[in-house]
């Protein structure tokens, strides 16, 4: 995807934040409001106090509810936990509201499927936030794999944000990495190996997970999950192995603040241009009945 460079020729996209918690106050709302290709027109949250308080930090309205939200917007975002956003999306998208997404859908994949449903039934733009895909040394990443013949991979993501902080929210410590980390790992390693078509793991998703998948390729890769270890900093690596020399992603390299003018201007450029990427429920679903053949669901 390509840097927001060039000049935005369209009007600006009035987006309504759904969330005011760290993540909204940390990346959605900072992002929404700066612009110039989205205007933040308003915020709810279940706490109003939060609400009013992030809305005052940017300009702009606290909505009252849900309803007076999207009277307000033509788009969406969503920062909260899963179970909140697989209840609220589908009503959005039944409005006609362009949504942006966070992961994983929805706590499970029957709620993920009801939000993949109703976009597809109301013919909205969607956007899926897995954060690193706007980058591009991920871009680089991923065109250097498509052109290789890739035998195996190794890869992981790693932090300590559930052993205590803003981070270490309920549904992050009661599913743990596999629903908060897998969607970001298991996209790049489906989009750098090829499509997965099997998936085991191991462990406990609160501590430490092994995931071992099998592409379509023949290729076989395994993924460390964890955010509960002390580490110095999160660490997201990706190593791919064949007959050339492994080719390496690490996100030590990576200013994730530098991803949010990309992905604001890909939703906002999907909305006017009416094109959803790649990035979408689509794709949010798809990663999640990985997920879910990953606990060993069938």
């Amino acid at each position: 995807m390509n840097s927001a460079a060039s000049p935005w020729p369209y009007e600006p996209v009035d987006v309504g934040l759904v969330g005011a918690g760290p993540w909204a106050r940390a990346m959605h709302a900072r992002m929404l409001a700066a612009g110039p290709e989205t205007r933040l027109a308003a915020v709810w949250a279940r706490r109003p106090e939060a609400a009013h308080e992030l809305a005052s930090l940017h300009a702009t309205h606290a909505a009252a509810s849900f309803d007076e939200l999207l009277d307000r917007c033509e788009a969406v975002a969503f920062a909260v936990p899963p179970s909140v956003q697989a209840q609220l999306a589908p009503v959005a998208a039944q409005r006609g509201k362009a949504l942006l997404l966070e992961k994983p859908l929805g706590p499970d994949l029957t709620s993920a499927q009801r939000v993949a449903d109703a976009v597809q039934s109301a013919g909205v733009v969607s956007q899926l936030v897995l954060t690193k895909r706007y980058h591009p040394i991920t871009d680089a990443f991923l065109e250097a794999a498509r052109a290789r013949d890739i035998t195996g991979a190794r890869s992981c993501y790693l932090h300590g944000a559930f052993l205590g902080g803003d981070f270490a929210t309920g549904w992050r410590l009661e599913h743990g990495a596999l629903l908060d980390l897998g969607p970001h790992l298991l996209d790049l390693l489906d989009s750098a190996v090829g499509p997965i078509k099997a998936i085991r793991s191991t462990g406990d998703s609160r501590r430490w997970i092994e995931l071992s998948c099998e592409h379509d390729n023949g290729a076989v890769s395994q993924a460390s999950l964890s955010g509960s270890v002390a580490v110095p900093r999160a660490v997201t690596r990706v190593e791919l192995f064949g007959s050339e020399a492994p080719l390496v992603y690490d996100t030590a390299e990576i200013d994730h603040e530098e991803c949010w003018p990309i992905l604001r201007r890909a939703f906002a450029t999907a909305v006017r241009t009416h094109r959803s990427t790649g990035i979408d429920a689509a794709r949010g679903l798809y990663l999640q009945r990985l997920i879910h053949l990953a606990t060993g669901a069938q």
